[in-house]
C-alpha cells in the first residue's frame, strides 16, 4: 500500500516531484537501491537536490569529502561507470568501512551497494548529475537509463527553481540558455547526422577544448551558420559571445564541413 505523506514547506512540491522522478528512475533500473540529482548553478559547488533511497546518505558522503563517481562526473563532464564502487581505485577513500563508520545505522544497506552510475548534463556552469546506485555492477546500458531521463530532469529542475520567489530572473536566464543549447544541437544533428545525445556531446568537447561557455559557443555557431544574430532576448538575458566563442564556432564548422567531404556527404 502506498503511503502519502502530507505536503510541508520543507517539501515543496517541486522537490517531491524530483524524489517521484527519481524513484521511477529506480524503478527503471534493476538492482537499483538509490538514486539522486546533484545541481551546481554558476561555479557554486554541487549540491544534492533530491535523492531516493540510499542515496539519501551516500551522495552526500561523496560530495563531503569522499570523492566518487558523482563528484567525478562533475568534475570532468563524463559519463562514470563502476561495476564495484568501494574496490574502484579511484576513490580510495571511498570505503565500506567508512561510510558505516558514517552511518552505522544503514550498515546492511551499505552491504548491498555495488556499481554506481553517474551521468553528467548540461555545461559546467549551470549543470546537473543524474546517478544510481546499485546493488550488483552497473554497465553503459545504466547509463542510457539515466540518459532517457534527462530532459525530465532538467525540466524539474527548472521548475524547482521557478518556485523560489527569489529566482525568477535566474529561471529566465536558464530557460535562455537550454533554447541556446537546443538550436545549436539540432545544427550538429543536421551536419553530423547523428542523434541528440552525439550533437550535445560534440558541443560539450568543443566547449571544453577551446575553453569557451557552452552557451556562447552555440549562439555563435547559430549565428555564424545563420549570418545574422541570433533572436534573443534583449537586457542582461542576451547572450553574447566573446571572441574566443566566435573562433571555436568557425573551426567547428570547417571540422564539420571536412567531415562532409571525406564521407562524401
Amino acid at each position: 500500500m502506498t503511503t502519502v505523506r502530507p505536503m510541508t514547506d520543507e517539501r515543496a512540491p517541486v522537490t517531491a516531484l524530483l524524489e517521484e522522478l527519481l524513484a521511477r528512475i529506480a524503478a527503471d533500473v534493476p538492482g537499483a537501491v538509490g538514486a539522486a540529482v546533484s545541481q551546481h548553478q554558476q561555479g557554486t559547488p554541487l549540491r544534492v537536490a533530491a535523492t531516493h533511497g540510499l542515496a539519501a546518505a551516500f551522495v552526500p558522503a561523496q560530495l563531503d569529502g569522499l570523492g566518487g563517481p558523482v563528484p567525478t562526473a562533475d568534475r570532468t563532464g563524463e559519463p562514470v561507470v563502476t561495476a564495484d564502487v568501494f574496490a574502484d581505485e579511484r576513490w580510495p577513500s571511498l570505503t565500506l568501512s567508512g561510510l558505516i563508520e558514517r552511518h552505522p545505522e544503514l550498515a546492511a544497506g551499505w552491504a548491498r551497494v555495488r556499481g554506481v552510475a553517474a551521468l553528467p548534463a548540461w555545461d559546467a556552469e549551470d549543470g546537473f548529475v543524474l546517478s544510481v546506485a546499485l546493488d550488483r555492477p552497473a554497465t553503459e546500458e545504466t547509463v542510457q537509463v539515466l540518459r532517457r531521463y534527462e530532459r525530465l530532469t532538467a525540466l524539474a529542475l527548472v521548475l524547482a527553481e521557478a518556485a523560489r520567489p527569489d529566482r525568477t530572473e535566474q529561471v529566465l536566464d536558464l530557460l535562455q540558455s537550454r533554447a541556446a543549447l537546443e538550436e545549436a544541437k539540432g545544427i550538429v544533428i543536421a551536419l553530423r547526422r547523428c542523434d541528440p545525445e552525439e550533437a550535445w556531446e560534440t558541443l560539450r568537447r568543443a566547449s571544453q577544448q577551446f575553453n569557451v561557455k557552452v552557451r556562447e559557443l552555440a549562439v555563435a555557431l547559430v549565428e555564424l551558420l545563420a549570418g545574422a544574430p541570433a533572436p534573443q532576448p534583449g537586457g542582461d538575458r542576451t547572450i553574447r559571445p566573446g571572441l574566443a566563442a566566435r573562433a571555436a564556432a568557425e573551426q567547428v564548422l570547417r571540422a564539420f564541413e571536412g567531415e562532409a567531404e571525406l564521407t562524401g556527404v
